[in-house]
């Protein structure tokens, strides 16, 4: 069931449901969320099942504030503190070393944790509240509430497609980043960005005065088991095929094929296109890359919705 995010009630009673080893979905600025209490096993053990996820893909802990890093963390590095200081609350996740026997199921048994504090309001009010519980709950391992592999939720609608309305689901209105966050290991002496977010390398090199290494050789195939979320060869994937192609060649695509394009292909892009098809879906992307971003996962599964067989 759908319930408005901004209600005092609705806190109280996901909070509530939270605590007795039961799911919540969960607005963040990023993406909607699949959150448990990170440190019952039992519970995140759900979120695997619901997905579909393997137990052994870590999943990012969620906490309220800085305060809560020692309870999971056994050490911050040096240069991962003015990542926190200066990006916190935000779409930044942080790979520090797991404290031994805390959040082992989330962390898909790793030695290694991925720590989150979003800036959500509606998150920031429940992992308040759950602090506030007789038995505090500090921290909600929430990956992306959706199906194993599929495209991430940016609504409390589109949530509710994916698992029907005995999920509770605070309704925090569309994301405002809109894609996943940025994650930067901090257990190799150096940062590594393994995924790229709103938060660029360049923006982690400032602020952390340290060389920053990218993530080459981090994405992995379904065999391994990944160090972060979002790091599979295919990850965040409509049903659709997608094709990455640049204006050029996407006329020379529509061109070639003339007025024999149907409905099962669709087309966003920046670029004004011409096609003798009156049935092709076609969208219009924003020139600002943050509001691109912002659009993209709802346009992938708008795509999807439409029964579209490629995605140009």
């Amino acid at each position: 069931m759908i319930l408005p995010g901004n209600a005092i009630n609705s806190i109280a009673n996901c909070a509530h449901v939270l605590s007795k080893k039961e799911l919540v979905g969960l607005p963040t600025e990023t993406v909607y969320g699949l959150a448990a209490n990170a440190d019952d096993a039992d519970a995140v053990a759900q979120i695997f099942a619901l997905k579909g996820r393997p137990a052994d893909h870590p999943l990012i802990v969620h906490v309220h504030s800085a305060a809560q890093v020692p309870h999971y963390a056994a050490a911050v590095p040096e240069f991962a503190q003015p990542l926190i200081d200066r990006f916190w609350p935000g779409p930044l996740t942080l790979i520090l070393p797991r404290r031994e026997g805390v959040a082992t199921a989330a962390a898909g048994g790793q030695p290694s944790i991925g720590l989150r504090c979003p800036s959500h309001p509606v998150a920031q009010a429940l992992l308040l509240q759950l602090l506030a519980l007789p038995q505090p709950v500090l921290g909600l391992a929430a990956p992306s509430a959706n199906r194993f592999g599929r495209v991430s939720p940016t609504t409390a609608l589109h949530v509710h497609s994916e698992f029907g309305d005995e999920l509770p689901i605070l309704d925090g209105g569309p994301c405002q980043v809109g894609i996943e966050s940025t994650i930067v290991d901090c257990t190799r002496g150096t940062p590594v960005v393994l995924r790229p977010g709103q938060i660029s390398e360049a923006e982690v090199r400032a602020v952390c005065g340290s060389p920053v290494r990218p993530g080459q050789g981090q994405v992995v195939g379904h065999q391994a088991a990944p160090k972060a979320s979002g790091t599979l060869e295919a990850h965040y994937a409509p049903h659709a095929k997608v094709r990455l192609m640049d204006a050029r060649a996407l006329q020379a695509a529509l061109d070639v094929l003339g007025a024999d394009i149907d409905a099962s292909i669709a087309v966003w892009s920046r670029a004004i296109l011409k096609s003798r098809s009156e049935r092709i879906i076609r969208r219009r992307m924003p020139d600002d890359a943050a509001a691109t971003a912002q659009q993209l996962f709802a346009v992938l599964r708008g795509f999807d919705a439409q029964g579209v067989k490629l995605i140009w």
